[in-house]
């Protein structure tokens, strides 16, 4: 039998904000215990148009991914996706640092607050059930879970919140221990580890797909894993 979740569309704006108070309260503890001087050292220079451009992009990318892909279901609807609003970020910074000529990795003080914003946030989406079309495909496996609708179903919400849960607890100890690869390739290998855990889950959602067996979020990960494999590539050179 599935186990039975209790199930609450208001639920999902409830964790949504308490994934960003989360978030917020990780960056500021990170800044004061580990990562002041790092802010200091990937932040100077940049402008107000780094804060801008990054937040164009999040937002724009959230929305038009989110809704591109609730437009093929059959009662299209606007809708919003954090694949797309990292991915938007991501486009967004990377424009910017190249029309200012900046190959710095910036993204180090944003690895710990995304990854507890969406463990956090991913449950939510699963508290919302079914209604927030992020559940899983019917499945017998023991941890099943029932939102509502009598199936059995694959957590997929809670898969993506422990891996992101594990990558956490491996960032702060090397972060503990003061490891090279938190200075200057942490956001990459943040960004691949989440691309390549989405890209493997999203087989488990009945979300429409778009390119033989790809959905829209797979395409989208495999955007970020070659861009994280790319500039961490880059950022290995740079520091041999």
């Amino acid at each position: 039998m599935p186990l039975h979740i209790p199930v609450d569309p208001r639920l999902h704006l409830i964790f949504d904000l308490l994934a960003w108070a989360a978030a917020a309260a990780t960056a500021r503890l990170l800044y004061g215990w580990r990562l002041k001087e790092l802010a200091g050292t990937a932040t100077a220079g940049l402008g107000p148009g780094y804060a801008l451009s990054l937040a164009a992009g999040a937002i724009a990318g959230a929305w038009v991914a989110g809704s591109a892909n609730t437009a093929m279901m059959t009662i299209p609807y606007p809708s919003h996706s954090i694949a797309g609003a990292l991915a938007g970020g991501i486009l967004g910074v990377e424009l910017y640092k190249a029309a200012r000529g900046i190959r710095t990795s910036t993204g180090a003080i944003w690895v710990g607050p995304l990854a507890v914003g969406i463990a956090v946030g991913r449950i939510g989406c699963l508290l919302a059930g079914i209604k927030d079309d992020t559940y899983g495909i019917p499945t017998k496996l023991p941890w099943a879970v029932d939102l509502g609708d009598g199936i059995g179903r694959h957590p997929v919400q809670l898969y993506e919140s422990a891996t992101m849960v594990i990558f956490l607890a491996v960032y702060l100890l090397a972060l503990k221990h003061r490891r090279q690869w938190v200075r200057c390739r942490a956001f990459y290998i943040f960004v691949f580890v989440y691309a390549a855990q989405r890209f493997a889950w999203e087989f488990l959602k009945p979300y429409p797909r778009l390119l033989g067996p790809l959905d829209l979020f797979q395409l989208l990960a495999a955007f970020m894993i070659a861009y994280a494999l790319t500039f961490d590539a880059r950022a290995r050179r740079s520091h041999n």
